[in-house]
């Protein structure tokens, strides 16, 4: 058998590149490092402000309970803190049952990132409900709250360190100087 030559084995010149040369790899790999060093500030600020959509929403459903209360006693309901600790950066149970909560009608969905109060004025005429959590586990806490002012106009202190000062009367919002939580 003979062998022709338009058969030989192709030289290194003709041979076909399959892959990535080091260099393309270590572009890649640096680009993707530049994207995730953009993106993961980004989805941390995104995941702070979801959690914290809760504290708005729930002062407002404890507006609402508290109104419905005075509606038919002519009083607001105070509540102790619940959860009774302060929740960090991980959900935690609230238990209304038995508490002032199921009393005033209101308990949560699930479990909580802020922990719930509510102060009532002396003659009960007015109210402060707030919350306080540490949801990105700074030591620093995050303080939301709703003021409904009393019969001669004061404001009640909150129970978890509400600064009633700093709140709109009667709109949900920051209880802290700053303002700028999440």
């Amino acid at each position: 058998m003979t062998r022709h030559p338009h058969h030989a084995v192709p030289s290194r010149a003709h041979a076909v590149h399959a892959g990535f040369s080091l260099v393309e790899l270590m572009i890649a790999v640096a680009i993707i490092g530049v994207l995730a060093s953009i993106a993961m500030p980004l989805f941390a600020q995104y995941q702070l402000r979801s959690k914290s959509t809760e504290v708005k929403a729930n002062l407002s459903a404890i507006r609402v309970a508290e109104e419905a209360v005075f509606g038919e006693s002519g009083t607001y309901l105070g509540a102790a803190a619940e959860p009774p600790t302060i929740p960090g950066p991980t959900a935690a149970s609230f238990d209304g049952v038995g508490s002032e909560f199921a009393e005033l009608g209101w308990t949560p969905e699930g479990k909580v990132y802020f922990s719930y109060a509510i102060e009532v004025s002396a003659d009960a005429t007015g109210y402060t409900a707030d919350a306080g959590a540490d949801i990105d586990d700074d030591g620093i806490l995050q303080i939301w709250g709703y003021a409904k002012p009393d019969a001669l106009g004061a404001r009640v202190a909150g129970g978890i360190g509400c600064d009633v000062t700093l709140l709109d009367p009667e709109v949900v919002g920051s209880c802290v100087a700053s303002r700028s939580i999440y």
